[in-house]
């Protein structure tokens, strides 16, 4: 796993919001004094999902309104998806979000 290093003084005052992490659109949310980072785009339909809300432990797409759990990553029942998650570990000045390579890339790096 990578770690990379994002400034908390450089994010916005903002609950939702979008990140670009290494060429990636990440999703970081904070809810409930914790950061949780996952995909930008909704796994149902490819919506925006920082354009969501944040629901008992759930962020919402604004297109279907889908919910996925924070800490999990999971679809509520009936759903049947998930949303990517990354690893977000916090220090006093910065957030660090984990991100892994793709198995295809750890192989097949050097070409690449």
């Amino acid at each position: 796993m990578k770690w990379i290093a994002i400034n908390k003084n450089e994010l916005k005052d903002m609950p939702i919001q979008i990140l670009v992490v290494e060429g990636k659109k990440i999703c970081l949310v904070h809810y409930n004094d914790e950061y949780f980072a996952t995909s930008a785009k909704c796994p149902h339909a490819g919506a925006d999902i920082s354009q969501g809300w944040c629901e008992s432990g759930y962020l919402v797409c604004p297109f279907h309104r889908y919910k996925y759990n924070l800490e999990t990553g999971r679809g509520v029942a009936g759903q049947g998806d998930y949303i990517e998650k990354y690893s977000v570990k916090e220090n006093e000045n910065q957030l660090l979000i984990g991100l892994t390579e793709s198995w295809w890339k750890r192989i097949l790096g050097f070409i690449i």
